[in-house]
């Protein structure tokens, strides 16, 4: 297979050749030990063609569609996201109000201004949360605060609400969260807020859910059938088969391949690239196991509190049953105490 990729991307390196390389540097020899066998097969596989990359490793990503550079690469992605044409004006910092240093599995983040004003905040999430909902909600909080604050301080008391733009919050899934898959053919999910009565005003926030792997199940059964479908399997695909296929479909992604290629070429920055990669994910594994542990714990509690008040209950009944029986018991002993003086007072023989 890696003579098939290099028929296309013949700058791709051999196996031997980026080992002797790693081997002959003791920096990049101490680091490639330090990975685990199959992290340092996956490296391999990567620069050596057996397998494609993820654009969605943050590094990867941030590199070849980096908007400052070749703005018109994620303007296009963009664009056919949002269904209207999109114009890069600035990149902006990825650290805000927002919950940046909670530890989640969102582990990109890129936020940009379009021309027209809006700000649009693309995020992976490696793991589907049990509350994507809320805790994008609180992204695009942000976003919108961001503008807010920074409209208000440029106007200041001429600033007027009107002047906010929408605000646009795209989450690539790559492990999606059941509810997902109560539609299985579909992998773009649009938002935004209604009203009941038709009434239409501009509330802002916007919201585009894409998850992956039903995706990739989608196009193994149908193909790609459009550019989004293109940009969605270059982001996410590592099957060297199917990128093959997409460059010959789309042929304005085959140098995007080339700059990951060539990217492939500097082994000391490529091997940092992935050591940051491996370093993102373990932190957040861990931040991830340490949330499903929680919730596993608050489920526990729940469960444990639910069984004690069952078994209040039934002590109550049980209480209740038996100051019945007493009574009863007390009532009969009354009774037959009656009986007892009653048949005393009989005359005798009677």
């Amino acid at each position: 297979m890696t003579g098939r990729l290099k028929q296309y991307f013949p700058l791709i390196r051999e196996r031997e050749e980026l080992l002797c390389e790693i081997d002959n540097n003791s920096v990049l020899k101490q680091r490639f030990q330090e990975w685990q066998p199959h992290q340092r097969d996956e490296f391999l596989d990567i620069c050596t063609g057996v397998k494609g990359v993820k654009l969605l490793y943050d590094s990867f990503f941030k590199e070849i569609l980096n908007p400052e550079y070749t703005p018109e690469r994620l303007n296009r992605l963009l664009s056919l996201l949002l269904g209207t044409p999109a114009e890069i004006k600035m990149l902006l910092p990825g650290d805000s109000t927002r919950i940046a240093d909670e530890g989640s599995l969102l582990v990109m983040d890129i936020v940009v201004q379009l021309a027209g004003g809006s700000l649009v905040n693309v995020e992976v999430q490696k793991i589907g949360y049990a509350f994507p909902g809320q805790r994008c909600a609180c992204y695009s909080a942000d976003l919108l605060l961001r503008q807010y604050k920074r409209l208000r301080d440029l106007h200041k008391k001429k600033f007027s609400y009107q002047e906010i733009k929408s605000v646009y919050t795209i989450v690539l899934i790559e492990e999606s969260q059941k509810v997902f898959h109560h539609f299985p053919e579909e992998y773009l999910h649009y938002f935004e807020q209604r009203s009941n009565t038709g009434l239409e005003l501009n509330l802002l926030q916007k919201y585009i859910f894409i998850p992956l792997d039903i995706f990739s199940k989608v196009i193994q059964n149908k193909g790609i059938s459009n550019e989004t479908d293109a940009w969605l399997a270059f982001l996410s695909q590592d099957d060297p088969e199917l990128i093959i296929t997409l460059i010959e479909s789309y042929p304005e992604f085959r140098a995007m391949y080339e700059d990951v290629y060539r990217l492939c070429q500097n082994v000391e920055r490529v091997m940092e690239m992935f050591s940051e990669e491996l370093r993102i994910l373990d932190q957040n594994t861990v931040q991830y196991m340490i949330d499903e542990m929680q919730t596993e714990i608050d489920s526990q509690r729940a469960e444990i509190e639910s069984q004690r008040e069952a078994l209040e209950l039934q002590k109550k009944l049980l209480r209740e049953e038996r100051s019945l029986r007493l009574a009863e018991t007390g009532e009969r002993k009354r009774l037959e105490q009656r009986i007892a003086e009653l048949e005393k007072q009989l005359p005798v023989g009677s």
